[in-house]
């Protein structure tokens, strides 16, 4: 599946304003994750052709609401999901994550690398687990779905 037709893709991606600021680091990686989100991806409600869209994520009651538009600003669907699968994922990806930007800081390149292929793991097990949660919902691709995952992070920890 590609949104390279420009109807299956996302223009545009908004955090609830509730979310706040974060950390540089979580800063940074929120805002590669929107831009390459918009730049590079695959999303289609199921059972819709109209796009492309805009997708508003947020947190409700501890619970993840993905809001789709059209581009046009018409509302397509509303999907909510339980942040309750992502749980431990989430909170094994954050403990790797800081351990991976001290790391940064202070030690040497085989040791980053070693705990960077952790932290990949961990986001490759986040990012299926999203997929699976969004099947027979929205359609994205692997790469799509490694980029909501960083952001469905980012609200976690702000929530």
């Amino acid at each position: 599946m590609s949104g390279r037709d420009g109807k299956s893709r996302l223009v545009d991606v908004e955090l609830d304003e509730s979310i706040g600021r974060s950390t540089p680091d979580v800063e940074h990686e929120r805002a590669v994750a929107i831009f390459d989100l918009i730049e590079d991806n695959s999303f289609k409600p199921v059972g819709d052709d109209h796009g492309p869209y805009r997708l508003r994520l947020s947190l409700v009651d501890a619970k993840l609401v993905f809001t789709v538009t059209r581009d046009s600003g018409e509302s397509v669907v509303t999907h909510i999901l339980s942040l309750t699968p992502f749980r431990r994922v989430v909170k094994d990806y954050f403990l790797i994550c800081e351990s991976y930007y001290e790391a940064i800081r202070s030690s040497t390149p085989s040791q980053i690398e070693a705990i960077d292929m952790g932290r990949r793991g961990l986001h490759n097990e986040g990012s299926q687990t999203l997929m699976d949660r969004l099947s027979g919902k929205i359609d994205v691709d692997f790469d799509t779905a490694r980029r909501l995952f960083t952001l469905v992070c980012v609200l976690h920890w702000r929530g």
